[in-house]
């Protein structure tokens, strides 16, 4: 009878063990779900209604010691330009990919109304992010509050 009894409890801690497992397992993939959902956009898409109060809004980049601001012209219901004020001679010629990255997002800006889904080429790319970072800035400042 004690060999039976031993076969019973090596089973049970076989299944503890299984059940233990198990339940670590669905604790993991419960965090890994919650840790990497998406999270929801501040800047709204381009399906989004957004209320903006009309006027100039300018955001400003700063590279090494010169100013450059990002204007974003809005009405009430739409972005209608963005473009950069001023571009001097110094900041053309030591950052030479600005200019030809705001001509390749503004219409791009214009045609979605909303900095997401923009592409633009990979030697441009963090040229492109701080423009759009900095219209983003712009466009909040824009935005109606209630």
């Amino acid at each position: 009878m004690s060999s039976k009894t031993k076969i019973v409890v090596l089973r049970m801690k076989e299944i503890i063990y299984t059940a233990i497992f198990v339940g670590l397992g669905i604790l993991l993939i419960t965090l890994f779900l919650v840790m990497f959902r998406p999270k929801k956009d501040t800047v709204p898409t381009s399906g989004d209604s957004v209320d903006y109060v009309p006027g100039v809004y300018s955001s400003a980049i700063t590279l090494n010691s010169q100013d450059i601001n990002v204007e974003v012209t809005v009405d009430s219901k739409k972005i209608t330009s963005v473009t950069l004020v001023p571009l001097s001679e110094a900041v053309t010629t030591m950052y030479p990919l600005m200019q030809p990255a705001m001509d390749n997002l503004s219409p791009q800006i214009l045609k979605n109304q909303s900095t997401k889904n923009i592409s633009y080429p990979s030697e441009s790319r963090y040229t492109s992010g701080v423009l759009l970072k900095a219209v983003d800035q712009a466009l909040t400042k824009a935005q109606k509050t209630d």
